[in-house]
């Protein structure tokens, strides 16, 4: 049986197929074009095997409510029997919509929505199944960048006198608070059921900030939108790969590349947001070449998102 998606209920996610399903990208890159469609015109029927976002997209492909996938692709038409087949083959449901185009998805593909790069591990660390786990950084994220700001321009223990002179005042809202509030709401729908326990979705702020000095801010701004996160998570400037191996989520959103790649190696897949102020100081892009641990392959955009001592 095939479900349509309802818009109202849905949240869109836009993926690139190559962070859906394996494409054996590596034969393009090292035999070109020619041979690469070869290879994918020949096994047309034999499935890809899940790329690193294939589980944040397959859980619950049954529901009409939660997430409505649009793949994208800058693959030879040639090779979208297989693409389809793939995801027929995987999610067995139509509410995967393909598009197929010339150039490569960049990152203003939906001017209304939040869009990441996401950089995936050479192994992944295994994540849970029945319950989608998603971890936000905060500042630049699910908040604006404006105390972030004060910390790159006037250091430490300004940030800090800053925070404690506006704990009480609500940060603005970043780019992914959309997103959080969106889980939310699905959130709620499991909780009415009784499911609060067990519910599939379960939400993570891991920052950087410190619980004791600048904690209390994040978490009354959370409050004042009427938001939560299952956990909250204050590493007061420790790295957060070690925290992030230990929850285990099935993507987590970042500023800083800093982040994002320690996530990386060690088995997390990590969104790098390329909003704030990180990207002006060039700590958000810096060491964009990647490590041995970690690749480039992929463009997420999610519709319907709002358009730490920090390292």
């Amino acid at each position: 049986m095939f479900i349509q998606p309802k818009p109202q209920n849905a949240i869109t996610i836009a993926v690139s197929s190559c962070a859906l399903l394996e494409r054996e990208q590596d034969i393009y890159e090292q035999q070109g074009i020619e041979d690469y469609l070869k290879y994918q015109i020949q096994p047309e029927l034999e499935p890809f095997a899940p790329g690193e976002m294939f589980f944040f997209c397959a859980l619950y492909p049954d529901s009409e409510e939660l997430f409505d996938v649009v793949l994208m692709t800058s693959n030879h038409a040639h090779v979208g029997l297989r693409l389809i087949n793939s995801i027929n083959h995987y999610l067995k449901t139509s509410t995967l919509k393909l598009q197929f185009c010339h150039h490569l998805p960049t990152l203003t593909l939906f001017q209304t929505s939040t869009s990441a790069t996401v950089f995936s591990p050479r192994k992944i660390t295994e994540v849970p199944e029945t319950q989608l786990r998603v971890a936000f950084d905060g500042d630049a994220i699910l908040f604006l960048d404006e105390s972030e700001r004060i910390y790159k321009t006037h250091g430490l223990d300004k940030f800090l006198e800053h925070e404690k002179a506006h704990e009480n005042k609500p940060l603005d809202h970043g780019p992914l608070k959309g997103f959080l509030e969106a889980l939310g709401k699905l959130q709620q729908k499991f909780y009415a059921k009784g499911q609060r326990l067990d519910c599939p979705i379960r939400t993570y702020l891991v920052t950087a900030r410190s619980a004791a000095s600048s904690g209390t801010r994040a978490l009354k701004t959370l409050r004042s939108w009427g938001l939560e996160t299952d956990e909250a998570l204050f590493l007061a400037g420790a790295p957060k790969g070690p925290m992030l191996e230990k929850i285990r989520p099935h993507i987590v959103f970042d500023d800083q590349m800093f982040h994002v790649e320690g996530a990386a190696e060690l088995g997390t897949v990590a969104a790098h947001v390329l909003y704030g102020v990180a990207q002006k100081f060039g700590e958000g892009c810096k060491k964009r070449h990647v490590s041995q641990a970690a690749r480039v392959n992929t463009a997420l955009s999610i519709r319907g998102a709002t358009s730490d001592p920090f390292k």
